[in-house]
């Protein structure tokens, strides 16, 4: 059966406009949730759509959206941060609020994983957090533009290329970002967490999910994703990866 998606669009912290994708629960409506894409992804990526579009199937409305200047959405990725990806996290979830379905699950990929961790703590609605390849350093994804990110600092701004578009990079995203501190936050997340990783994540190193790990309170929960890919694109993994979230949230819905 093939799930009910619906375009949606709700205003960034920053102003510009982003486009989001409703996936309908398709059997008794057991909750809503957000996904939070990684660095560049999008909401169309392998790991946004199937995992919340294998999500709906099972029960859990989902909203996946395109941050700042990537996909669909407005604006320019440059004028956004990780204060602006975790603030604009919190504006999907008061977007969902508004509608009637506040979220009760947080799902954040890579560098999603660790906006989600910070944002869950602005949104009273949420009752757990899923990670999966996320990095224990928001800082970690300057590896994307280390070749410019002196020059962004020196000069202001500088542009690079990332799967073929030319992006913007301004000094603020970058000292935002080198900021960041994730571990003292997961500390203080006061949710149920689950880290999911790939032992073979040859992007995002098993350790980091170890560290985040550690850095939690109980009730603290991982998985290891074997056979997968960081960008969950091998068949059936992100529908693996769903059906774990499903199994694991459930007693919190």
């Amino acid at each position: 059966m093939a799930g009910m998606t619906e375009d949606v669009r709700f205003t960034s912290t920053r102003g510009p406009e982003l486009a989001g994708a409703l996936e309908a629960p398709e059997v008794g409506q057991r909750g809503w949730g957000l996904f939070v894409h990684g660095f560049t992804l999008g909401k169309d990526s392998p790991a946004a759509f199937r995992i919340s579009r294998s999500l709906a199937e099972e029960g859990i409305g989902m909203l996946r959206y395109d941050n700042l200047g990537i996909g669909e959405s407005d604006g320019v990725l440059g004028d956004g941060s990780f204060s602006v990806k975790v603030a604009d996290t919190v504006r999907a979830a008061e977007f969902l609020a508004d509608r009637g379905t506040p979220p009760d699950l947080l799902v954040g990929h890579s560098w999603g994983g660790a906006a989600a961790i910070l944002a869950a703590q602005e949104i009273p609605s949420v009752r757990g957090v899923v990670t999966i390849g996320a990095p224990a350093e928001p800082a970690e994804v300057e590896r994307h533009y280390d070749a410019i990110a002196g020059t962004v600092l020196e000069e202001g701004s500088g542009t690079w290329s990332m799967g073929g578009r030319a992006m913007t990079l301004k000094r603020e995203f970058v000292e935002d970002v080198r900021r960041a501190d994730l571990i003292g936050r997961v500390h203080t997340l006061d949710r149920p967490l689950l880290v999911i990783h790939s032992p073979t994540d040859a992007t995002v190193g098993i350790d980091n999910a170890a560290q985040i790990f550690r850095s939690a309170l109980h009730p603290r929960s991982f998985v290891s994703l074997e056979g997968s890919d960081h960008f969950l694109t091998v068949d059936g993994q992100a529908q693996r990866a769903a059906k774990i979230i499903s199994a694991w949230v459930d007693q919190y819905l």
